[in-house]
């Protein structure tokens, strides 16, 4: 890939800002993105190939990025959630359990076979999607923050069911693969908060500060890294190894700094690359040449609306239900590892960011109908560390 082409990338990229630009209407950043890399790839223009392979090695150091900082964004230092826990759990499972006769109803209607695949992506949900909305249109009240846990465990435990459900052959090897690596997090959260309470992680940040030397990020980035050629090691998706070291990370208090900094890397530049480079790798033409699969796309899409909203049993306003239907990062690994893999057949991947862009325009309308029925009595707390 020469530096025109990812000039020309870069370029793609600001399409997801240019279109986002409105607040209350605007679709999410990834969206402008994705077209912009279906614009420019194969079922467009043709210029991009997802299969460069330096495209493809910038793709997945954007992937795992992407994925440090949607893990990042569970909110689990938030003490209000503890009290809130046993309710989001609850929901999150009831709508996991409705999820399962959706995704078999849609599997046998479209003869895919892929019902774990759809179990999971109809269950999940996105923190990442959602946090930004909750605190764009100012949503406050116990209801808001009984959803924060929901959102964070269909996250959390969807993005580890997923290479489980899209490749049962080999769910074994996947689950030890897994366990090897949530130990390897665990003992890198247990290093970082070590660091925390001996105030080594305040020295470093000082130092970097006074001298410029990023010292936070140089660290961060080498141990995301190691985290994720563990995982290329064991043979599981850099996804987990991005998202259970952001999950580490918000778990010992992610400092300002390093925040901004990741901010700048990912939304700026890598992110984009891995968004851009996904939707050039989708296959639009197979959608057209077979139309069953747009089908598909609504059906995940809609059955991922009517499966949340399973949660109004519990006295969820319906608002609330429709925006924990966001879902980005599990769709997204999902399309990616059935690219990559050749799991999924052609033009599933598309129809897999179809369902998804559904569910994100279900949320945002949903969003809106929560702003304007009035905060709850009482506000949500915010984040502490």
């Amino acid at each position: 890939m020469s530096l025109g082409l990812l000039a020309l990338i870069c370029v793609a990229g600001l399409a997801g800002p240019l279109l986002a630009l409105s607040r209350r209407w605007g679709p999410p950043v990834v969206v402008g993105e994705l077209l912009a890399g279906v614009a420019l790839g194969p079922s467009g223009a043709g210029v991009l190939h997802a299969d460069d392979a330096s495209f493809t090695f910038l793709a997945n150091i954007g992937f795992a990025l992407v994925m440090f900082v949607a893990g990042s964004h569970v909110p689990v230092r938030d003490p209000a959630l503890r009290t809130a826990l046993p309710l989001g759990a609850l929901r999150a499972a009831l709508v996991a359990a409705a999820a399962v006769p959706v995704a078999f109803v849609i599997a046998r209607a479209f003869g895919t076979g892929h019902v774990a695949l759809y179990a999971v992506l109809l269950a999940s949900s996105s923190a990442a999607l959602v946090l930004p909305i909750v605190d764009a249109m100012q949503l406050t009240g116990p209801p808001v923050l009984q959803l924060l846990p929901q959102v964070a465990l269909a996250d959390a435990v969807c993005i580890i069911a997923l290479p489980l459900a899209i490749d049962p052959a080999r769910a074994g090897q996947s689950a030890l693969g897994a366990a090897v690596l949530i130990v390897c997090t665990i003992g890198l959260f247990a290093v970082l908060r070590l660091a925390e309470r001996r105030g080594w992680r305040k020295a470093v940040h000082q130092l970097s500060a006074r001298r410029k030397f990023a010292l936070e990020l140089r660290i961060n980035l080498a141990l995301l890294f190691g985290l994720g050629a563990v995982a290329q090691a064991t043979r599981v998706s850099i996804m987990l190894a991005g998202f259970g070291f952001g999950l580490a990370v918000a778990a010992v208090g992610e400092p300002r700094r390093l925040a901004r900094q990741l901010f700048a890397v990912t939304e700026g530049f890598i992110g984009p690359v891995f968004f851009v480079w996904l939707g050039a790798s989708l296959d639009l033409a197979a959608l057209g040449h077979r139309p069953a699969l747009i089908g598909l796309g609504i059906a995940l899409g809609v059955g991922a609306t009517l499966t949340h909203l399973v949660a109004r049993t519990t006295g969820q306003p319906a608002p609330l239900a429709g925006l924990a239907t966001a879902q980005v990062g599990v769709p997204v690994a999902a399309a990616t590892l059935g690219t990559q893999e050749h799991l999924l057949a052609d033009g599933e991947p598309a129809a897999l960011i179809l369902g998804a862009l559904i569910t994100i325009t279900v949320a945002t309308a949903a969003a809106v109908l929560a702003a304007r029925a009035g905060p709850a009595a009482a506000p949500r707390p915010g984040p502490t560390g």
